[in-house]
């Protein structure tokens, strides 16, 4: 994805924050990068403040790493990284989206799956980008009505780099990590209101999306002594 001025107003940080963040994930801020308030100044169009601003929050949320104290870049993604989110995903999400259960709102969820599958197969890195975001929109709508906003925020952090590692699939294998067939299984389940069918349905979906993942990464030898660059 080319490099784009986006002229934020100075007071608008949660649009800077996507902004950068939407960087972050197709690697125009690619990983381990050096970044710095003059970077994203230049690139993005915003002011000085709110990069400051905007470095911190991502230091916080481990999507920037400091090596010094004039140092910053953007946070590495190896395969350390993928198995540890998954990982987290596999213990977390299935208790949390059984708790949600038939809370869910459904009508809400349908909405947000069907604009996943009209925008397939996508054309470019925008189209790939949008489907991205609407899938992580559905995937915290189903953990949403658990009730914990601490688990909110944690569910967000592991989307976020969720959505890093699956730009890696979408760039190898041009497709979407998992289909519509997959979706509506796991809503049928979530209906049922049955929190240890739930539990189940959804860690094997998790399961099988890390091994189409891994063997995307596997089959290409550019990534086998580098970071995980595309």
């Amino acid at each position: 994805m080319k490099a784009e001025k986006a002229q934020i107003k100075t007071n608008d940080v949660n649009d800077a924050y996507d902004i950068v963040m939407d960087a972050i994930v197709t690697q125009q801020l690619r990983p381990s990068q050096k970044v710095s308030e003059n970077i994203l100044s230049d690139l993005f169009g915003i002011s000085r403040t709110i990069s400051r601003n905007l470095i911190e929050r991502l230091l916080a949320q481990q999507f920037l790493v400091s090596l010094s104290p004039r140092v910053t870049q953007v946070a590495p993604l190896t395969l350390l990284e993928i198995k540890q989110n998954f990982t987290l995903r596999k213990l977390m999400l299935p208790e949390i989206i059984a708790l949600s259960g038939a809370k869910v709102d459904f009508d809400l969820i349908n909405q947000l799956n069907k604009q996943i599958q009209n925008a397939l197969p996508f054309k470019d890195d925008t189209s790939a980008l949008k489907i991205l975001k609407i899938n992580k929109q559905l995937n915290l709508a189903l953990c949403a009505p658990a009730g914990y906003p601490l688990v909110d925020d944690w569910a967000r952090q592991l989307e976020d780099t969720a959505m890093r590692i699956y730009w890696l699939y979408i760039k190898t294998r041009q497709s979407f990590p998992y289909s519509s067939k997959q979706q509506s299984l796991i809503l049928d389940v979530i209906k049922s209101d049955e929190p240890k069918k739930i539990h189940s349905v959804i860690h094997d979906m998790i399961v099988q999306t890390e091994e189409r993942i891994l063997n995307a990464i596997f089959s290409h030898e550019q990534f086998y002594t580098q970071d995980l660059v595309v």
